[in-house]
């Protein structure tokens, strides 16, 4: 009888619909073989079955039956039990009432009558196979699901607090509770030794309980194999389960947690196990993080110090005035993302009248690349302080040759672009080596032309041994501009303004920040209502942008 009770509760459950006896008897003796058949001669008895009983894998109903008819029957099942195959039985005349059903997802298949028993068993065995499937994916889901609400549990105990003995604790409360142990505890290990320092939850239900054996020789196992171990016996007269769980990380076994479970006789699934054990390793790494955090707040201080004096420095490499030239505006301005940075730009005015100017950004950010930032704004102004500097094209191979050993060996390279503007014969010389394209537009009578992108340039300093390009020439005379930028400014994401989305009372719509690139710069400079401010360009930028994500320079040279 037994068995033939456990036989029974591994058949599917499959409920038949139907107000004629005869075919109600007919659906059961074709099914009950193979299935844990449930009868219902009307609608109502087959929704009181459903609240008694539960689920159904499949429900074959008639349609046509008083007070209820079969589609209505299945309507009122699909909330509660969605995972359910429905198969509907069904007359020609019937037909305007099964589309209507089967679009709205309450019917799986139909067949018309008279029916056939091995037609109607070949769809219901279609049909089980779909609900087997839906269950075992929605089982697969359902365990994808828990394992991640557990990380994030875990996730979200570690980083409610840095401190090591917080973090420990939160851990084992986690996972005690989600794998609903009785007790859980955690011991440190150092040097592959246990030390009595320890963490424990505790469920409230069983506060006391003793236990039947001594698991130090199954923690001493995890110890030397860095492999779970568990041990169980349904058999005691107080069913138990001990697990023991390593915390390694990098092969470094930092703790082993020891969880019990008293008074069960369902052990701990393969899957729960592996589940911990993936826990295990991510809890690990917080706690070799943790370690390494509480090192790191020590210093922090001091570095940050450093940090400051450090950005004193190089603030103070910067131009921290700019020539007064007549018939001519220079104006700069140098934002690193952090308290130092890789960007640069020079101002020189040269003896013999010539005022040169550059912008440069070194890969990178912090003080590797405002290391390299200083090395070359000490090699450029050197090159520029000669009786008779070189081209900017000759001064770019000066500095390529100072400076690529180190560059290449760092796995760094600098953009840069150099301009040479002699007043007297209006002259503009520049060479570029990888940086973005310097905008050049001219404004007369208060008409802007569109800018000119001065495309000439060559690769970044400390990409190739040798560095080659030619300088490229131009005029510049009362009313053009030169714009040179980093990258910092076109890649920053700015709201714009469209001209082709209006407002309700005509204006510009702005849209949603994207990057800026040099288009949208160009059309930033456009917005500003007077003359050219690069501060006020700069706060346009910023606004949109509560966290820097690059150093940023932007220069610009106004013949007046």
């Amino acid at each position: 009888m037994d068995k033939m009770t456990e036989k029974d509760q591994e058949k599917l459950k499959l409920m038949v619909v139907d107000d004629e006896p005869d075919n109600l008897d007919l659906l059961y003796r074709t099914f009950w073989r193979n299935f844990k058949v449930y009868k219902a001669n009307n609608a109502h008895d087959a929704l009181a079955i459903l609240d008694q009983v539960g689920e159904m894998a499949v429900i074959i109903s008639d349609q046509r039956m008083p007070d209820m008819n079969g589609t209505e029957l299945f309507s009122r099942t699909v909330e509660r039990f969605p995972d359910t195959i429905r198969i509907l039985l069904t007359g020609f005349t019937d037909v305007e009432d099964l589309v209507d059903a089967i679009n709205s997802g309450q019917v799986f298949k139909y067949i018309t009558k008279p029916w056939k028993p091995e037609q109607l068993k070949a769809l219901v065995e279609q049909g089980c196979d779909t609900y087997k499937l839906v269950k075992k994916r929605t089982k697969e889901l359902r365990h994808a699901l828990r394992r991640e609400s557990l990380f994030n549990a875990v996730t979200t105990a570690i980083r409610q607090s840095f401190d090591y003995d917080s973090i420990l604790q939160k851990i084992v409360c986690t996972i005690g509770k989600t794998f609903a142990a009785t007790s859980c505890v955690l011991r440190l290990v150092e040097e592959d030794r246990l030390i009595q320092t320890q963490f424990s939850y505790q469920d409230s239900k069983d506060p006391e309980f003793s236990l039947p054996f001594n698991p130090i020789p199954l923690i001493e196992e995890v110890l030397q194999t860095q492999h779970y171990q568990i041990i169980q016996d349904i058999h005691h007269d107080n069913p138990y389960h001990c697990l023991v769980v390593p915390f390694t990380y990098q092969q470094h076994l930092l703790a082993v947690m020891t969880l019990y479970q008293w008074g069960s006789e369902h052990p701990w699934p393969e899957e729960d196990i592996q589940l911990l054990t993936g826990v295990a390793e991510q809890a690990a790494l917080a706690l070799s993080q943790a370690k390494l955090y509480q090192s790191l707040q020590e210093k922090q201080q001091q570095i940050h110090l450093e940090l400051e004096v450090a950005r004193q420095i190089q603030n103070n490499l910067l131009r921290q005035t700019l020539p007064d030239l007549d018939g001519l505006k220079v104006q700069a301005c140098c934002y690193p993302a952090r308290e130092v940075g890789g960007d640069f730009f020079e101002v020189f005015v040269h003896p013999k009248g010539e005022l040169w100017l550059a912008v440069g950004d070194v890969s990178g950010k912090g003080v590797p690349a405002a290391l390299f930032m200083a090395s070359a704004i000490s090699l450029l102004r050197r090159e520029l302080s000669q009786e008779s500097p070189a081209e900017p094209n000759v001064v770019m191979q000066n500095l390529n040759f100072a400076l690529s050993d180190d560059l290449i060996s760092n796995n760094y390279f600098i953009t840069l672009v150099i301009a040479s503007y002699t007043p007297a014969t209006q002259e503009l010389v520049y060479a570029n080596a990888g940086h973005i394209y310097p905008l050049l537009w001219s404004q007369s009578e208060n008409v802007v032309t569109q800018p000119n992108y001065l495309k000439i340039r060559s690769v970044p300093l400390g990409i190739l041994p040798k560095w080659q390009s030619q300088s490229e020439r131009l005029k510049l005379t009362s009313g053009d501009t030169l714009l040179l930028a980093s990258d910092g400014i076109t890649e920053a994401k700015v709201s714009l303004y469209s001209k082709s989305l209006k407002n309700t009372d005509g204006s510009s719509r702005s849209i949603q920040p994207t990057m800026l690139n040099q288009e949208g710069l160009w059309q930033l400079i456009q917005e500003q209502p007077q003359s050219l401010s690069l501060k006020h360009l700069i706060a346009r930028i910023q606004a949109d942008n509560h966290v820097q994500e690059d150093d940023q320079t932007i220069l610009s040279l106004e013949v007046m």
